[in-house]
């Protein structure tokens, strides 16, 4: 049973509706360890011949059957597997892939292969110096010779053990010394056991085969046996084919993106400024966010809701709670104070961690070395308050007082306020008792500290007030409270059901004031903000994808004929499809990379140029940024490819080996 059997092969091309017959009925037999040359002149049908031998070509009419199997040649997916199995091709123009090494053009026959690397690399370098290019491994095919070439494609040929060696015009390109080695090589594999079919048009080469089979005008008009095919090994070599790994891709495409790195840059550049711009904006919203956040934090805790008494009984905003509470407390102080019942039930409210009573005098006068000064707010100290307001000393404890700063300046001068810090002071104000008459009160403090600033206090602590409070017979009710919440985001919701808090007749008890709430409003326009920033820088993203289809059609057209030597060697549309995409995917990463580089660079010196005037790096970068340039970079870059991608894993082998 002949290896390789052709039945009534017809094959015709069409000009419009016009048919062109070149395969008129070609019915033929081979087997292996013969070296056939098909011979006849341009035009007759013989590369024709070999691309349905070697199946490339899948319109034509008739059977190939191989070691008495039929080739569908319908199925592509079957004539893929023929191919990486089966055949190996020499080309008279030698086909080389120009950005792969000698070793590597190779290898790339050996990737669909079951060997390990080791075995790979061994097998590739063992042919290599069989054809006697062991010197030439790292090379790329620019700098061989047209002899050196042409066995740097035998050896990729003969790489993964195919049982069939097409050779198209092997010695075309080659004189006549190169010609002789070309065709003793041939002889070599096809006394190893293989089969050798040789397209030529030349006599002298064909002479050198073991029979000659002649086309004319698509038809044989000879066969003729010059010598007996050489037996068959009775030990034959095998290896296991398989489909390209992913990996192997990858790494082709890696291999590219290096050999035209230069040209690759530009691209990351631009795409690598719309990244940037995107991460800038972003940071600075985050810098933005957090310096609001670090200011308002220095003037009043934002998770602090400060609790008065609500007048009216009706839904007050926070501005109509202060403005009434300033009028209220002057004329009747005594009406705004809190019961314990309510102090309570505040306490019980979902995510309150603490609540702190507190009582805020509306005028007081302070004495110091005979200077008094008329003070229009003295209240209890509270989580509401910030440490960091206080500029000199520190927090008031028992006995003690912090004041404001213009406040020390009046009982000292502007020079020597600071030294009013361990000084004592006397304090007087009037307050009611029990049943809301007149009660003066007195006290003498040591000054602890002095604040500063929008969210500068006259303060002592709650235990001492009540104390002095106390000693006049005075009331000792909280007039507000301080509630604690456990977490800023749950600030408005407490609120709110503070406000919410009614009394037997269904009136609104108490009103809250939040700096939390305010806070986050303010976050939530400055994200805004940035956000829309970022998206207006983001349209260069649009044009980085522009350019990366650009260039990835370019690469199609410049890889149009690696594109067929690849399929030949029986890659599948898959494999070219992630060939194209991964290497986009690549120019995506390293634009991110450099993205994050410039970012960098530009974020270190904006923060150092204006840290001088805010203390505080106003473009902070997050993880969650880091990563959304490197996702966004890759999924833009891989989307962009799609199409390129597409393109070039349809296009028709035949037509692609064809291209210049």
């Amino acid at each position: 049973m002949a290896f390789l059997e052709l039945k009534n092969i017809h094959k015709s091309y069409y000009l419009d509706k016009e048919e062109f017959p070149v395969l008129k009925g070609i019915n033929l037999q081979f087997n292996r360890g013969e070296f056939v040359s098909i011979l006849g002149e341009s035009g007759g049908g013989k590369s024709t011949l070999m691309n349905i031998i070697g199946g490339l070509d899948r319109n034509f009419e008739g059977e190939v059957l191989v070691n008495g199997k039929l080739l569908d040649h319908k199925k592509e997916k079957q004539l893929d597997s023929y191919r990486r199995a089966t055949v190996g091709y020499i080309y008279q123009s030698y086909n080389l892939i120009s950005h792969l090494t000698v070793l590597d053009n190779v290898l790339v026959a050996l990737d669909m292969t079951t060997l390990t690397k080791e075995e790979r690399k061994k097998r590739a370098l063992t042919l290599l110096d069989k054809v006697g290019l062991s010197e030439q491994v790292k090379k790329h095919p620019n700098h061989l010779s047209g002899g050196q070439k042409q066995r740097v494609a035998i050896a990729r040929a003969l790489a993964s053990d195919p049982q069939i060696i097409i050779a198209d015009e092997p010695t075309g390109a080659l004189d006549s010394q190169n010609t002789k080695e070309v065709l003793a090589l041939l002889d070599e594999i096809a006394r190893d056991g293989k089969l050798v079919i040789a397209v030529t048009h030349s006599q002298e080469v064909a002479d050198n085969g073991t029979r000659i089979v002649h086309l004319a005008d698509g038809k044989i008009d000879g066969d003729t046996r010059l010598h007996p095919a050489y037996p068959i090994p009775d030990d034959p070599t095998k290896i296991t084919p398989r489909v390209l790994p992913a990996m192997a891709s990858y790494r082709t495409a890696f291999k590219h993106f290096i050999y035209n790195f230069w040209r690759n840059s530009l691209i990351m550049l631009g795409t690598a400024i719309g990244i940037f711009a995107v991460l800038l904006f972003s940071g600075l919203g985050n810098g933005i966010n957090g310096y609001i956040q670090n200011q308002i934090n220095s003037l009043a805790n934002p998770q602090a809701v400060t609790v008065f008494k609500n007048p009216t009984g009706k839904k007050m905003t926070q501005e109509q709670i202060q403005s009434s509470l300033g009028r209220t407390m002057a004329t009747d102080p005594q009406s705004m104070t809190l019961s314990d019942h309510n102090l309570k039930r505040l306490s019980k409210i979902k995510n309150v961690s603490s609540v702190e009573p507190g009582i805020t005098v509306s005028a007081y006068q302070a004495t110091y070395n005979g200077n008094k000064q008329s003070g229009t707010s003295l209240q209890t100290w509270s989580k509401s308050v910030t440490s960091s307001s206080i500029k000199q000393g520190h927090k008031p404890g028992n006995g003690e007082i912090v004041l404001a700063k213009q406040q020390a300046i009046q009982l000292s001068s502007a020079k020597n306020y600071k030294k009013m810090i361990g000084k004592t002071i006397d304090v007087s104000f009037n307050w009611v008792d029990k049943n809301n008459n007149p009660v003066p009160v007195q006290g003498r403090f040591k000054v602890s500290g002095i604040s500063e600033g929008a969210s500068s206090v006259t303060a002592i602590t709650y235990a001492t007030m009540v104390e002095r409070l106390n000693k006049a017979n005075a009331s000792t009710a909280a007039n507000f409270a301080t509630v604690n919440v456990n977490n800023l985001d749950n600030v408005q919701d407490v609120a709110a059901k503070i406000d919410n808090l009614r009394d037997t007749n269904n009136k609104r008890v108490m009103g809250a004031i939040t700096v939390g709430s305010i806070l986050k409003t303010v976050n939530t326009y400055v994200s805004l903000a940035s956000t829309v920033l970022a998206a207006i820088a983001g349209i260069s993203l649009l044009v980085s994808a522009l350019m990366i289809i650009v260039t990835m059609y370019m690469s199609v057209s410049e890889r149009t004929k690696e594109i067929g030597i690849l399929r030949a060697l029986g890659e599948r549309k898959k494999d070219i499809r992630r060939l194209f995409t991964s290497e986009s995917v690549f120019i995506g990463f390293f634009s991110a990379i450099l993205a994050l580089v410039i970012v960098g660079i530009v974020a270190l010196l904006l923060n150092h140029a204006l840290y001088g005037l805010i203390k505080y790096n106003i473009v902070q970068i997050t993880v969650g940024n880091v990563i959304f340039a490197i996702v966004i970079a890759i999924v833009i870059s891989f989307v962009a490819a799609l199409l390129p991608a597409r393109r070039a894993a349809n296009l028709n082998p035949i037509d692609a080996l064809a291209a210049d």
